[in-house]
């Protein structure tokens, strides 16, 4: 067999996140296709290609709500897309953007695939609510021992949070200043759900949500549609178009279901920490060599966990330095340019999209107000659970 292809992403499209999904009751209404269909096509444009040059399709798995069963199938067939990679649907919680990326990467480095998409639109505005809530217990809990007791994926985050807080002493009042830096980054970004500026007198002044987490400490409900073109390397400097390559890939899950059924340490996230020390080893590169991160965090507390567990903050600092200014833009390792799930947005299956999305921008010098100036390489990272699962990407820009 021959040695994996270095493997570039090479166009992008995506909408705005925000509650745009269509209701039954809707005679305008943009279905699936017509949304996701032109950015397909503006991806590839951008890239110098047509749809005909497409081998494979890793679709994320919409939401319950979509009506199309077989969604990948359908959607490659109304598309015009004649794959001899493969076309396929993911999904596994919060990490299925990164897996769905992941198999595109993979078919191209292998060879399976001259060009290939990782894509997917999320409607979760127009789910019923009994049916959203439902799913998600069943998915995030132990069907017989937890879920019955309606612990959402907001709860686990809550547990974090609590006890982060005994075993630290950090304040609620400064875990909740992450969700005022999230804003500060998405009022530049025209792919943000929620671009007003934001304090941290109104953070905390929001009703309680799970305790000790309130409205804006927690993600909203958000529909969002999204494709990334991704060649070899090769086909890349080719064109003569510009594009960032992906250096290394890191995975790990550690044996839990949310929260471990033996005693651990549930705030320590060694998912993100492991997978995070594959990736960097695979890019050759060290955790200080990157210039910015976009983390999968949907909870102010998720950040502040998770930004410790890779190393980007010491443990017990992940708020502080988020109050010092550390990790915003112009800090030490700016977090979550994009405004990340709080304030980008959070359609869950596709916010691993969006984080590569934001990365690339950022490596090309796209980003405008929020560029992190001279950054070359980036990492990303999306999680499953808990973080009982992390995926990490590192990403570089042009030498």
């Amino acid at each position: 067999m021959n040695a994996p292809r270095k493997v570039a992403i090479v166009g992008a499209a995506a909408s705005p996140v925000g509650r745009w999904a269509p209701s039954d009751q809707d005679d305008d209404a943009l279905f699936e296709l017509d949304v996701l269909g032109p950015l397909v096509i503006a991806a590839l444009a951008e890239a110098g290609l047509d749809r005909s040059a497409v081998d494979t399709a890793a679709f994320v798995t919409p939401s319950p709500s979509t009506r199309q069963l077989g969604f990948s199938t359908y959607m490659a067939a109304r598309l015009g897309l004649r794959c001899n990679g493969s076309v396929s649907e993911v999904s596994a919680l919060g990490v299925s953007g990164g897996l769905a990326f992941d198999q595109a990467l993979a078919d191209v480095a292998l060879g399976r695939a001259e060009t290939a998409l990782a894509l997917g639109i999320s409607y979760q505005t127009n789910a019923p609510l009994p049916v959203v809530m439902e799913h998600s217990l069943r998915a995030v809990g132990d069907v017989d021992f937890q879920s019955p007791f309606g612990l959402t994926p907001i709860s686990w985050y809550a547990f974090d949070a609590a006890r982060y807080m005994h075993e630290t002493g950090i304040t609620r009042e400064q875990i909740a200043q992450i969700a005022v830096k999230s804003r500060r980054h998405a009022m530049a970004n025209e792919l943000a759900q929620f671009r007003k500026e934001l304090t941290l007198e109104e953070v905390l002044a929001q009703r309680m949500i799970v305790s000790p987490l309130g409205l804006f400490e927690v993600p909203s409900v958000a529909d969002g549609a999204i494709c990334l073109v991704l060649a070899s390397e090769e086909a890349a400097r080719a064109s003569g178009k510009p594009y960032v390559t992906v250096e290394g890939r890191g995975y790990h899950h550690e044996g839990y279901h949310q929260i471990g059924g033996k005693p651990h340490d549930m705030t320590a996230f060694p998912a993100a920490r492991q997978a995070a020390r594959a990736a960097l080893d695979t890019a050759g590169v060290s955790l200080g060599d990157i210039d910015l991160a976009e983390l999968y965090a949907p909870c102010t507390i998720t950040e502040v966990l998770v930004s410790e567990a890779i190393g980007f903050c010491e443990r017990g600092r992940g708020a502080l330095d988020a109050i010092a200014g550390a990790t915003s833009l112009g800090g030490r390792i700016p977090i979550n340019t994009s405004g990340g799930c709080l304030s980008r947005g959070h359609p869950p299956a596709l916010t691993g999209l969006y984080g590569l999305f934001e990365l690339r921008e950022q490596l090309l010098g796209r980003c405008g107000a929020r560029q992190v100036e001279g950054a070359r390489l980036a990492m990303h990272c999306c999680e499953s659970g808990n973080y009982n699962a992390a995926l990490i990407h590192v990403l570089e820009g042009p030498k």
